[in-house]
């Protein structure tokens, strides 16, 4: 592979973990915190960002240096675990990925007035054809960095347009007037929970760059991909901050339309149709390649039919979708889960790098594997808080 073919996965690995992050899901928690905690939400992001780094460079790594997927990495820690980190990503994947279906529905509406289950279809339909390429892969590569750039450079548009009170966001960065933790845990496992982990380093691995001499390779990506996603964040958050700091409300059923409409107009809600397409059509491939990623180990042909699985994963999602209209229920259950897969599946990792068997003789940084458990316990604590609180819904 020479160095411009790697540069080229490299960064493509670091827009899919981005671009998966960067949901319909991400754009209404943005805009909804940041009225809440107006320019006190920068610092939610600041600390955010720094644990996202931290999460991502333990798992990139000890994936890069094990040159195995995590599920095989779970396995050789404690048998079995493997295969139920998988279930657990796989179904979460699915369950997400019907409402990335709904979210590029939505985005073709706004975008071209289309209904939203067509849209879906035709989204769907462009997804599904990144994976009948022949390179599919490099291809997918390439479509998320075009994705986004473009939603990058929108939003950026609509928050010079919404003129933010800059001084008042920096200053609130590092002097917030209040703290909200669950809003920072909340980010975290929004930016780097479930599917999207793995979804960079899976990459990675599947292109051949791996083991300990590519480790700063690896670091480069991890933290790209962290500096894009944020960079949505931040810039999303600038723009929403320039339309609540005036008195405006953002209307409840659709916050971040809101932002994009009450700042540029009948333009700006077009705008924002193309940026929930971009943003869901990536979080469709994005959810489908890792959750397939995580499928190879159950049985040798899902390796060699890869693409065909991706696309039957993107096929049953959007027609769950179309036929049954969002699952409301599984959605919520679905959230309640994935805040638990992150605890676990950085804990196995974080174990699994002091275990000779699967890193051989690398020695993982202190400073990351303190990192990594302060996260763990912190998404822990949410995880099993949020799932409680939802159980007594489903049951209803």
């Amino acid at each position: 592979m020479n160095a411009r073919t790697s540069w080229s996965v490299l960064l493509g690995a670091a827009f899919l973990m981005a671009t998966s992050a960067v949901g319909p899901g991400f754009l209404t928690q943005t805009t909804v915190f940041t009225q809440s905690l107006g320019a006190s939400f920068g610092f939610v992001i600041l600390m955010s960002i720094v644990l996202d780094i931290g999460v991502q460079l333990n798992v990139w790594r000890i994936i890069a240096v094990s040159r195995k997927r995590a599920q095989d990495i779970a396995n050789l820690l404690l048998p079995g675990l493997g295969y139920f980190v998988a279930l657990l990503i796989v179904l979460g994947g699915f369950a997400f990925n019907i409402g990335n279906v709904a979210g590029a529905g939505l985005g073709l509406q706004a975008l071209l007035g289309l209904d939203p289950k067509l849209g879906a279809v035709l989204a769907a339909g462009v997804a599904i054809g990144v994976f009948l390429m022949r390179e599919a892969k490099q291809v997918m590569d390439r479509f998320a960095q075009v994705m986004g750039f473009l939603m990058i450079l929108l939003i950026i548009y609509v928050a010079i347009l919404s003129a933010p009170p800059l001084g008042e966001a920096a200053l609130r960065s590092v002097l917030p007037l209040e703290v909200d933790f669950i809003a920072i845990i909340t980010l975290v496992g929004g930016t780097v929970g479930g599917y999207i982990t793995f979804a960079g380093g899976h990459r990675l691995l599947d292109a051949g760059i791996s083991g300990q001499a590519l480790l700063p390779q690896v670091n480069r990506s991890a933290v790209s991909g962290i500096g894009v996603a944020s960079l949505v964040r931040i810039f999303l958050f600038l723009a929403a901050l320039g339309v609540v700091s005036k008195g405006l409300v953002l209307e409840e059923s659709n916050p971040p339309a809101s932002v994009f409409q009450l700042t540029a107009g009948a333009l700006g809600y077009r705008f924002f149709g193309l940026v929930m397409l971009s943003a869901a059509i990536t979080s469709v491939i994005g959810s489908a390649y890792t959750s397939v990623s995580f499928l190879k180990s159950f049985h040798p042909l899902v390796a060699r039919q890869e693409n065909w699985f991706i696309i039957g994963f993107i096929a049953i999602s959007t027609l769950v979708f179309v036929g049954i209209g969002r699952p409301v229920q599984l959605l919520i259950l679905a959230g309640a889960l994935n805040g638990l897969i992150l605890p676990i599946t950085l804990a196995t990792m974080l174990l699994a790098a002091y275990k000779q068997r699967i890193v051989g003789q690398y020695r993982h940084p202190l400073w990351l594997s303190i990192f990594g458990g302060v996260v763990v316990v912190l998404m822990a604590w949410m995880g099993g808080y949020t799932l409680l609180q939802q159980v007594p819904l489903l049951v209803d």
